[in-house]
């Protein structure tokens, strides 16, 4: 099994990345309320699986090397991926709930490190057994040259990731209740007109729409839009910065927002409004026939 592994002096490692996804997400399964803030997931081997003890030793290195897993998730982590008549990928899967689970038929994709699909496969998972309470399990996985979008091997920082299913919920309009009292009743139905014919963000995405832009007689610049939650879990805001351009391309204010008890809930869009004060206006002869708002990228 020496090829399996990538060593360096000698010392195997882990060729691939970690994705990891909610139990609930993927198996509508969630543990006991817990105190613990990390899991660490002890090794754990199928019953056929004999391995010489070199092997055992490499399998027990690796799985010391993964980090640890939030309370109820699973993940898969990259081991090796091999070139032969496609990609042979090893990878553990990973239990933090703290109770065994079986894994039925699943499809997995295999992505690149910058998150392309290389490959996509319906896998019976059935065949891994009984995962154990906190435990990773190490598996073998064949994409075939059917299964494979890319024929390249990638490089280093590469994933295997659980496909979980479209939400059947219905991405809805969400309104604070300080929208709900003081908006007209067309106004509403506007607004979950447009929601409805919009394409909802992907899933497990959070994106920006904006809505309207203008000038106050004060100089301060209101900036109205939606804020699309394609998660299947609430978001808090507590802190946004934002960075609206205008038709030009020209950066015309620049700021941060403190938020409260800012929600925004699972498959919902909520439109708000944020007012950059004239002192954190940057320039004053600014086109608004067209304008986007963005966070700051972060390094």
């Amino acid at each position: 099994m020496k090829h399996f592994f990538k060593k360096k002096d000698d010392t195997p490692q882990l060729q691939g990345e970690e994705s990891a996804v909610s139990s609930n997400d993927l198996i509508n399964e969630t543990g006991a309320e817990v105190d613990e803030t990390e899991v660490t997931t002890q090794l754990s081997l199928h019953p056929s699986w004999n391995l010489q003890k070199q092997d055992l030793y490499v399998y027990q290195f690796l799985n010391e090397e993964c980090p640890p897993l939030l309370p109820n998730q699973l993940s898969l982590y990259g081991i090796s991926l091999i070139k032969e008549d496609g990609f042979r990928v090893s990878a553990f899967i990973r239990n933090s709930l703290d109770k065994a689970i079986k894994l039925e038929e699943t499809t997995l994709v295999l992505l690149d490190s910058q998150g392309q699909v290389l490959g996509r496969k319906a896998f019976n998972l059935s065949e891994v057994g009984e995962i154990p309470a906190k435990s990773s399990r190490p598996w073998h996985f064949l994409f075939t040259s059917k299964d494979l979008f890319s024929q390249d091997e990638p490089a280093e920082g590469w994933k295997l990731a659980f496909q979980l299913k479209p939400s059947s919920r219905k991405h809805e309009l969400e309104l604070a209740d300080s929208w709900k009292n003081s908006l007209a009743e067309d106004d509403k139905k506007k607004l979950e007109e447009m929601v409805n014919n919009l394409t909802p963000p992907k899933e497990g995405e959070v994106n920006f729409l904006g809505l309207q832009a203008k000038r106050a007689e004060t100089g301060d610049l209101h900036v109205t839009m939606l804020i699309r939650n394609g998660s299947e879990k609430d978001i808090n805001l507590e802190q946004l910065p934002l960075i609206i351009e205008d038709a030009n391309g020209d950066v015309v204010a620049k700021g941060g927002f403190k938020l409260e008890e800012f929600k925004v809930k699972a498959n919902t869009s909520k439109p708000w409004t944020f007012i950059f004060p004239s002192t954190l206006v940057l320039k004053e002869d600014m086109d608004l026939s067209r304008w986007k708002a963005y966070p700051p990228k972060t390094n």
